[in-house]
């Protein structure tokens, strides 16, 4: 499928800035670029009755509450950025919009960031403030928890919901995967295709790479690469997104055929004329807009079977 007419226009538009590649400046300025070029691509936040910021010694977490008061189940969100860039500022429309839309609590995650806090930081601070909302569930009006992310925080979803399986909680309603990064040794067809010209470029996956796994035995471990975990089996229902123009399309690809291989109930949607990032764009592409009530719908429908 030809690329779409918006993403084409959003990709010139990219060419002609005169800010420099994220892989040729330091992480503080990648992380700088990052925000700003986001903020401006987003669209317009929705509107949520509460938002507030929790800090832990480690994580700080914020929390978005559709209703005031009400009892809902939650997300605990992870966002993207290569475990390098992104904060809780960057996702914020995206967190806000997911609240919205399906109706329950976000809480979004302001896990440790790479080169600073090489693997397994990041793991650490999502299993644990996951954890953290499993065990506070009273105080903040939570009932039953989700997990989801983007690319980076779709990769740190997958293995949170690894990691609870195997450690016998908390208990899992879903996981929602959005273009996750699931395999770190990146060779799969689609990391060749789409290497330049799609906004997420294999120069920059590679930096991103060589600051969170510094050390190239830990591209296996499955925490890193949760495809390669030994058993898929007995994970929360998940749905999976993947763009067509993406690096990443294929191990999104293959996560979610895993997944339904090893007996998981999984919805797939490949967003076919799309790039890597493309949800967080929804001021300038339809199709993002598109995505994010086709999250929250499914996010809907998982709760209401938790809650059956």
């Amino acid at each position: 499928m030809p690329l779409h007419p918006q993403a084409a226009e959003l990709l010139l538009r990219a060419a002609r800035s005169p800010l420099p590649p994220y892989h040729t400046v330091s992480a503080p300025v990648a992380r700088r670029i990052y925000r700003d070029t986001r903020a401006v691509l987003a669209p317009k936040p929705p509107e949520v009755a509460e938002v507030r910021l929790l800090a832990t010694e480690k994580f700080a977490l914020r929390v978005y509450h559709p209703v005031k008061d009400e009892t809902l189940p939650a997300l605990v969100y992870f966002h993207g950025g290569g475990w390098t860039i992104g904060d809780l500022d960057t996702h914020d429309v995206l967190c806000r919009s997911l609240a919205a839309g399906a109706h329950c609590v976000v809480v979004s995650v302001d896990y440790r960031l790479a080169p600073e806090y090489p693997f397994p930081a990041a793991v650490d601070d999502c299993f644990a403030a996951t954890r953290y909302v499993g065990e506070n569930a009273a105080r903040l009006n939570v009932s039953g928890i989700a997990v989801g992310g983007d690319s980076a925080g779709g990769n740190l979803a997958a293995t949170v919901s690894l990691l609870a399986r195997d450690a016998g909680g908390p208990a899992l309603a879903f996981q929602l995967l959005i273009y996750p990064a699931t395999d770190q040794r990146l060779a799969t067809v689609s990391h060749e295709r789409n290497a330049q010209g799609y906004l997420l470029t294999r120069d920059a996956i590679e930096y991103f790479r060589r600051a969170y796994l510094p050390d190239e035995k830990t591209w296996t471990d499955w925490r890193a690469s949760p495809l390669l975990a030994k058993s898929h089996a007995s994970l929360p229902p998940a749905f999976v997104i993947t763009a067509g123009y993406d690096p990443l399309l294929d191990e999104g690809r293959a996560y979610a055929e895993r997944l339904k291989a090893a007996g998981v109930d999984v919805a797939y949607r490949e967003y076919a004329d799309m790039v890597h990032g493309f949800i967080l764009f929804g001021g300038v592409l339809d199709t993002a807009n598109a995505a994010l009530a086709d999250c929250c719908a499914a996010l809907r429908g998982a709760f209401a079977k938790v809650s059956a």
